[in-house]
């Protein structure tokens, strides 16, 4: 379709092509569903929109039009339907209680509370609302609070992100689509139903998960905040409560692990109890910022650069010292975000809003490190790799984030500012500077072959006044807690790891999918109150 802008969500042409591709009339289709929608732009200047359609008719038959068709584009769908199990019989004799308000604890408590089961939310941030102001405060050089921060609070480390909706998870249980539609029913915009690559943006996820928050409590769930969980208790091997804050406690059989990859002073504690975890292998390297018109004319061709959307990408490397480098994260029309938890650390992240309007579009380039990488044994070497790298992205910047132009980086100098180059989107104080001897020297080496690759597929990435900041050292979870067949702890019952901090997901949705899994397993054992 070449009328880009003429065509974008016009039902009625949709209609008329799908009564030409099915060989009927259009009074012969009852009903058109946008499926899936993508933008192929493969054959620039020539741009397609490209829909998959759920095409319902009137009276004909919809198995002897597909045959009549000969299309491999055309065919009957099955859609996969969410259903939660049904619920077990035995009694639960306290309220469950989930740890942690991130996609997965927030999804998990969303379900348990509205199929009966009354859950309590402990969250050891503050509420959106007042996380976000404190968030701002610290990005205008006020002091870091670590409790309320980028990574803790209401919604997670999703919050304050591009809010980024795609998976590569399987859905054979409809796990994927019920989230969008939890989204979409708490104030997300209904494209995200079927666009390719979905995503909110922090301005209105914020919105989304306050919803989610009072339907929760509208359902008999309890939400706290501030509220720190400090200590697990147990009894032969079994969950018997939680204590909060160092002092007070909460009885539960039953408690939801989802912590999120940023915990790391829990990760210390469940270790000193000898939970069972492992370290596992992530990535780590450096935001890189490029103007988003550049982005847009690679992707889309000059011609339409700037009718579109605000372009992504996807890039992957291999280099000669054996490591992958990637994107990750990508943030069109973004900014990059201090997202530090920690007192003398440093670590960045990518943010967009809704409309995706920043002049810069960034992403992670990172490089794979395994737990050969830590220097260390134990099931936490790889927190203290990640700290390792943080600490030295503080001195580097002395408490600001350090940024450095791609072309000094090459060189090993320290980068000085250039009104004549490219200027960083980021949210919080930053600074010139050199970032070279921060990450490992090998790892050093992949990034920047990784970069120069990625130049031959979008030319100008690995230009001399692209923006480099660091640490994105936060990709993903450095532990893995272990779960049984019955996401339960094998050393704790009634303790279910859950999310990307426990290491079972990478996003927001595989995390907020997680989240649901666990609540049908509760659901599954125990019947509601």
């Amino acid at each position: 379709i070449p009328e880009i802008q003429e065509m974008l969500d016009d039902s009625q042409v949709l209609k008329q092509k799908a009564a030409r591709l099915l060989k009927v009339k259009e009074s012969d289709i009852a009903s058109v569903q946008i499926l899936k929608h993508s933008i192929d732009a493969r054959k620039k200047p020539q741009i397609f929109q490209v829909y998959s359609l759920g095409i319902k008719l009137n009276k004909l038959s919809e198995q002897t039009i597909v045959k009549k068709c000969k299309n491999a584009n055309v065919m009957i769908s099955e859609q996969v339907e969410y259903h939660f199990p049904k619920t077990g019989t035995q009694e639960l004799e306290q309220r469950p209680v989930i740890i942690g308000m991130g996609p997965a604890g927030l999804f998990c408590g969303y379900m348990l509370a509205l199929h009966g089961y009354r859950p309590i939310l402990l969250e050891r941030g503050c509420d959106v609302e007042t996380r976000t102001k404190d968030v701002e405060a610290y990005w205008q050089g006020g002091a870091l609070k670590p409790e309320s921060n980028v990574q803790f609070g209401e919604g997670g480390a999703g919050t304050f992100s591009d809010g980024k909706l795609n998976t590569l998870v399987k859905d054979k249980y409809g796990r994927n689509k019920e989230v969008l539609k939890i989204f979409v029913k708490a104030g997300a915009p209904e494209e995200i139903l079927f666009e390719s690559k979905p995503h909110i943006g922090t301005d209105v996820l914020k919105k989304v998960v306050v919803t989610m928050r009072e339907e929760i409590i509208r359902n008999g769930g309890e939400v706290r905040f501030e509220s720190k969980v400090t200590a697990i208790e147990t009894t032969q091997g079994m969950v018997t409560g939680v204590v909060i804050n160092g002092k007070e406690e909460i009885a539960t059989n039953q408690v939801v692990l989802a912590i999120g990859h940023s915990a790391r002073d829990t990760f210390f504690y469940l270790d000193s109890v000898h939970l069972p975890m492992e370290s596992k292998s992530f990535a780590v390297g450096m935001r890189v910022e490029h103007p988003q018109k550049l982005i847009n004319e690679v992707m889309y061709g000059k011609e339409h650069g700037e009718e579109l959307p605000a372009a992504p990408y996807k890039l992957t490397a291999k280099t000669s010292v054996g490591r992958g480098v990637y994107s990750f994260c990508m943030c069109p029309g973004g900014y990059v975000v201090n997202a530090s938890s920690e007192e003398g650390r440093i670590a960045v992240n990518g943010m967009s809003y809704s409309d995706r309007g920043s002049q810069n579009a960034n992403s992670a380039i990172i490089v794979q490190v395994t737990p050969e990488d830590f220097g260390a044994d134990g099931p936490l070497a790889g927190v203290e790799f990640q700290r390792k790298l943080e600490e030295s992205a503080f001195r580097a910047g002395n408490g600001k984030v350090p940024v450095q132009y791609y072309e000094d980086y090459v060189a090993d100098k320290e980068s000085k500012e250039n009104p004549a180059w490219n200027t960083p989107c980021i949210k919080g104080e930053y600074t010139y500077t050199n970032l070279r001897g921060i990450l490992p020297k090998e790892c050093e080496q992949a990034f920047i072959e990784g970069m120069e690759h990625f130049d031959k597929v979008i030319p100008g990435f690995a230009a001399k006044d692209a923006i480099l900041a660091g640490m994105e050292s936060r990709t993903s979870s450095p532990v893995r807690i272990h779960r049984d067949e019955n996401l339960q702890s094998p050393a704790i019952k009634g303790l279910y790891p859950c999310g990307e901090g426990a290491g079972y997901a990478g996003g927001i949705t595989s995390a907020a999918m997680d989240g649901i899994y666990v609540a049908e397993k509760i659901a599954e054992i125990y019947a509601p109150f």
